[in-house]
Parts: C-alpha cells; structure tokens; sequence
C-alpha cells in the first residue's frame, strides 16, 4: 500500500531531522561511500601489479612467475566485475521464527483459504497502523 503525500513529507522530514541530528548514525546505517573508491583502488593495483610480474615472467622465461601475475590479474578483473558486498541485515526474523530477507513478505500457508490469507494480511495492517 504506498504512502498518502502527507506521510511521505513526514517521512522525509524525520529522514532531514535524523540526517542533521546525527550524522554519525546515518553513516553507519546507509555504509561508506569511500569503500567503493578504495575497491576500485585496490582492483586497479591490483592488475598493474599483475601486468608487471606477468611481464618479468616472461621476459626472464619463467613461467611460475608469468602464471602468478596471470593470476593476479585474472583476480583483480573478478572483483572489478563482481558487484560489491552489501553490509546490513541480511535476514527479518518473523514472528513464527522463520529468516527472510528484507524487503520481502512471508510466503502464506498453503493450507489457509484465501479468506484466512488476506484476513491476516488485514490484521497485519491493522498492527502496523498500531490500532
């Protein structure tokens, strides 16, 4: 059920409060922004430094050192194009003690009518709204 113009001004108005109250806190909760740069260092380095002793491999004619700066580098590109690692709850526990992750509404019993579904569904509206 999407949010009434009124609940969304003040919502984005507790955000604003929140944000300017303590800042500290939103950066726990929203994560760095300086660990994507620092990946993209590290990824960055990480393939010159394999170019490099790929390069010395070969031109000392040893191929375990080539294979190694391969390696290195075929490692860096992995994690250039793998998508970041996301900090945070990864799972909601529910009230039956079942983990689910986020963002994603239980899965209802195939034993309940679809009367006793949205009754709960209705019931759990009903807790939200605290009435």
């Amino acid at each position: 059920m999407p949010l009434s113009e009124y609940e969304q001004r003040v919502l984005e108005q507790m955000e604003r409060q929140l944000s300017s109250d303590d800042p500290k806190l939103v950066n726990t909760f929203q994560g760095r922004a300086s660990s994507g740069l620092r990946r993209w260092v590290l990824v960055g380095l990480g393939a010159v430094v394999g170019l490099t002793v790929l390069v010395v491999g070969a031109a000392t004619s040893n191929p375990i050192v080539g294979v190694l700066g391969f390696i290195v580098m075929f490692v860096s590109a992995v994690l250039a194009f793998s998508p970041p690692r996301r900090s945070g709850p990864t799972g909601v526990v529910g009230p039956d003690g079942t983990v689910r992750r986020p963002g994603t509404a239980p899965k209802p019993s195939r034993n309940q009518s679809f009367v006793q579904r949205m009754e709960a569904r209705w019931e759990r509206r009903r807790d939200e709204r605290g009435r």
